[in-house]
């Protein structure tokens, strides 16, 4: 019997209900009966893990989630849909010990893990397909986000806590894996609309063929919205406005949200290999409470995302070796459409009577190549070895401003990206090289030790070394106990080390990659074929936290290794299934994040967060589900006098029908129900903060799709 996560039917030849063992997600599948002879999984063939739940993200290789070396979530298609969801971050939200908060920089999303957070929010890992969409530039998914659709995800990974030992730079709080669709997954083709509030309109597109033995999928995703237009009462000009004696700010106004999105995905799959590329687009981007936090209601940016990759596998190259090889391309542009309007018209006592004017823009390009092998043959042993190469290019900066570095008027915009000393940032590139080596080893029945280190060598700031270690017992047929260990590490970005001629912040190419020790004690039962619980607990250190420190002269800031903190919290999570078309699930997170230094809180982070959710199957056409969420107030960084963020609820409900016609199907999800009003936390900064209010975020949205398979 699996000694962590599952509980079999005494009765041979009936399906039962298998649980995730450490997921957040109270997840459910079915699993064949296996013979009650059968007391240890551990070595079960991959093919036949297939038929219960896996994850790839915790130890590189496709694992029972009870064997998985991290507190880890997988979220399903099924769940997806379930939520109601139509952007990824609505069904972050619901993973404990993660919080979706928002920047000031067009309100991209910021995924806060246990209470760690910045404003760009590098510590966050994205990966896509195990892949980083991360860009360079800012260390993070790019500022020019603008959401991110869910029809071609087939399942959603999360590590709660440190990657760095497999993933490298910035699996550093917590990883996130999206593994979008292939042929095998879309089935039949596919077309569907929808449409929203805030103006939303959108459609989809699955289809799916082949070719002799090659697989085809494609799925194709378009949206439109004006984005919730809700009112910012004061703005950063409102502060000027009362030392100069004007009246230039916009506030009270709408913050500007609206967005194109245009996704693409493509895969084709052969015996050996799998090629995938994918584009993500978007247009109109609004700028949200505005980039210098003064509301600008005409600002865009555009940005596109595209990848490609392209994996080949060796099976069994010799006894007990598998290999994998790997190359990959990733582009970013993020460019204005416009002027960007930092301050509006009459800024600084009419010195800028047009606007102060800033208008930067960047292309970055990636190519990866990895080589990893799997090595069976010693008893008892799994080895996960690798070495992989890494280079980024900023190949184009771009910026149109009307003024100086010292923020006086040129009196028209001028285009200055080919000038050193003038343009915001120089274009740089990075190279990293690394090599991984981690051993699963079953040193008894019922133990299992999972032990790694990861070296990164990178041409701009040095080298680092990145162990972890996993002790792993399962305590009877029915729990598990999970001891963990882990390093990581967030490269600086390049804005970090680079960024020029600002008057605001200043790069720093002496900076260190920041570094993290996380621990952790996870414990998980499945109580009987209902009902499943676990609970962990963790405690992490901080050192060389990279932050923008006040330094005297024309800057006012420069970045530097400057931070410590320290935290620790517990994250509880059930599953209940009373009966086979009701099921409930629950999470309980808490997190207490302070400066070592000082001993304050580090704020900007709920401390307490619930999330629940009921789903129940009333026919067989019909599923009916409610989810309700509670974030804790948020706390103030030091020396922010404001009050905390108020704590808010959010109830949601879905009604989906499937086949209610022959091939047709439909849903209408309402978010926010009872129209709470949600804010996330805006920057302090002297004399006040920018925006005292807060950043006001989505009220009440209903969203309506119809579905037809072809």
């Amino acid at each position: 019997m699996h000694r962590c996560d599952l509980l079999l039917s005494e009765h041979l030849g009936r399906w039962v209900v298998v649980r995730n063992m450490i997921a957040a997600g109270c997840l459910a599948l079915s699993l064949p009966a296996i013979a009650a002879g059968d007391d240890a999984l551990w070595d079960i063939p991959l093919e036949e893990l297939g038929q219960i739940r896996v994850v790839s993200i915790a130890s590189g290789t496709e694992t029972p989630l009870d064997k998985a070396a991290a507190v880890t979530s997988v979220i399903s298609a099924d769940d997806i849909a379930a939520i109601g969801a139509t952007d990824l971050d609505q069904v972050l939200e619901t993973v404990p010990g993660l919080h979706v908060n928002h920047s000031d920089q067009a309100f991209s999303p910021k995924y806060i893990f246990r209470g760690i957070t910045s404003s760009n929010n590098p510590q966050a890992l994205m990966l896509i397909n195990g892949i980083p969409v991360t860009t360079m530039m800012y260390g993070n998914r790019g500022n020019a986000w603008g959401g991110m659709p869910v029809k071609a995800i087939k399942r959603i990974e999360v590590i709660r806590g440190p990657g760095s030992a497999l993933y490298g730079a910035d699996a550093y709080s917590g990883v996130i894996n999206i593994i979008t669709k292939g042929p095998e997954d879309i089935g039949d083709e596919t077309i569907g609309g929808r449409v929203g509030s805030f103006d939303t309109r959108g459609g989809w597109l699955e289809a799916a063929s082949a070719v002799g033995d090659v697989g085809i999928g494609l799925i194709l995703e378009y949206e439109t919205t004006e984005g919730w237009r809700r009112t910012i009462e004061s703005d950063a000009q409102t502060s000027l406005d009362q030392q100069f004696g004007t009246s230039a700010s916009l506030a009270p106004g709408p913050v500007n949200t609206g967005v194109d999105q245009l996704d693409t995905r493509l895969e084709l799959t052969g015996d050996q290999w799998i090629f995938r590329a994918g584009l993500q687009n978007r247009d109109n981007l609004g700028t949200g409470p505005g980039i210098a936090q003064a509301l600008d209601p005409q600002g865009q940016f555009s940005s596109r995302r595209v990848n490609a990759d392209f994996s080949y596998q060796w099976p069994d190259l010799t006894d007990g070796l598998d290999a994998e090889a790997r190359i990959s391309y990733f582009n970013i542009t993020q460019e204005p459409e416009n002027d960007i309007v930092l301050y509006p018209p009459g800024a600084f006592g009419g010195a800028f009577p047009n606007g102060l004017i800033g208008s930067p823009g960047y292309k970055e390009q990636q190519l990866r190549l990895d080589v990893s092998a799997v090595y069976l043959a010693i008893r008892n042993h799994r080895i996960h070895t690798g070495v992989g190469s890494f280079w980024a290019d900023l190949y184009e900066v771009t910026e149109k401003k009307n003024f100086n570095p010292d923020l006086s008027p040129k009196g028209a915009v001028v285009d200055v990206s080919d000038d050193p000393n003038e343009v915001w940032m120089p274009e740089e590139d990075r190279v990293n090289y690394y090599a991984f080596l981690q051993d699963e080893w079953q040193f008894a029945q019922n133990w299992q030790l999972v032990s790694g280190v990861r070296f990164d060598d990178y041409s701009d700031f040095g080298s680092t070394v990145n162990p972890r270690a996993a002790l792993i017992w399962a305590t009877t047929d029915t729990m598990t106990t999970k001891l963990l260990y882990g390093r990581a590490f967030r490269a600086p970005s390049l804005n970090e080390l680079y960024v020029a001629n600002n008057p605001v912040a200043l790069g720093n190419t002496e900076l260190d990659a920041e570094t993290i020790d996380t621990f952790e004690l996870a414990f998980s039962h499945q109580l009987d074929a209902q009902t499943f619980y676990g609970l962990n607990v963790f405690y992490y250190e901080i050192e060389d936290l990279i932050t923008a420190v006040a330094v005297p002269g024309q800057v006012s800031q420069e970045y530097r290794n400057s931070g410590e903190r320290r935290g620790h919290g517990a994250e509880f999570e059930l599953g209940y299934r009373p009966m086979e078309s009701v099921e409930v699930s629950a999470n309980y997170a808490y997190q207490e994040s302070t400066d070592k230094r000082s001993d304050a809180a580090v704020g900007e982070a709920p401390n307490h967060q619930v999330y629940g959710r009921l789903e129940w199957q009333a026919t067989p056409v019909w599923l009916i589900a409610t989810q309700a969420n509670w974030v804790g107030e948020q706390d103030r960084v030091s020396g922010d006098s404001r009050a905390p963020v108020d704590n808010y609820t959010t109830v949601s409900f879905t009604v989906r029908a499937t086949d209610f016609l022959s091939d047709w199907s439909f849903s209408l999800s309402a978010h926010n129900v009872f129209d709470a009003d949600l804010r996330a936390p805006s920057p302090f900064a002297e004399p006040v903060p920018s925006i005292p209010g807060d950043f006001p975020m989505p009220g009440r949205e209903i969203v309506a799709e119809l579905q037809y398979r072809f």
